[in-house]
């Protein structure tokens, strides 16, 4: 009988979760330029995945999410209305904030990007066998459901869609 490994200190598995997601987004932006919808940042596509994610929810909450300033982030929803894929509207609580909405064409971006991204990771998990597969498809589950967990739900406006990013 062999004895146990020692289990993974946090900061291992940190190094491991850090060097994947930066594999990730290495894999997932090739060819991202291809997509139909054409050419968009990913600063863009991060604001357009929350407002998908978090519809209705105002600037503060989006600024938060994205770890910009308000005056960034409202040059970034300018741009985004400008190509049709946001839309403002007053908010239902705060005469003073609007309520970020994605438009169909900003829907139609989201759900090709995440086609995209279901593809190459499709093509990545082709060489795992299913006991491999099966084990991964756990860990990300509890890497979501933590992350979900300890978010809450979306500063500056109390809602969330959880699992739809």
């Amino acid at each position: 009988m062999s004895p146990q490994a020692p289990p993974p200190r946090p900061e291992q598995v940190a190094e491991v979760a850090r060097e994947a997601m930066e594999l990730l987004e290495e894999l997932l932006g090739r060819g991202q330029e291809a997509l139909p919808s054409g050419a968009v940042s990913a600063f863009q596509l991060r604001a357009l995945v929350a407002i998908d994610r978090y519809e209705g929810m105002n600037l503060r909450g989006l600024c938060a999410l994205l770890g910009s300033s308000p005056s960034s982030v409202s040059r970034l929803c300018d741009r985004l209305a400008a190509l049709g894929m946001v839309e403002r509207s007053p908010s239902t609580v705060s005469r003073r904030e609007v309520e970020l909405r994605l438009t169909r064409y900003g829907r139609t971006v989201v759900e090709e990007l995440r086609d995209h991204r279901v593809r190459r990771l499709l093509e990545l998990f082709a060489v795992l066998r299913p006991s491999q597969l099966a084990q991964l498809g756990k860990g990300l589950q509890l890497l979501v459901d933590t992350a979900d967990a300890s978010a809450g739900s979306q500063p500056g406006s109390g809602r969330g869609r959880a699992g739809t990013a």
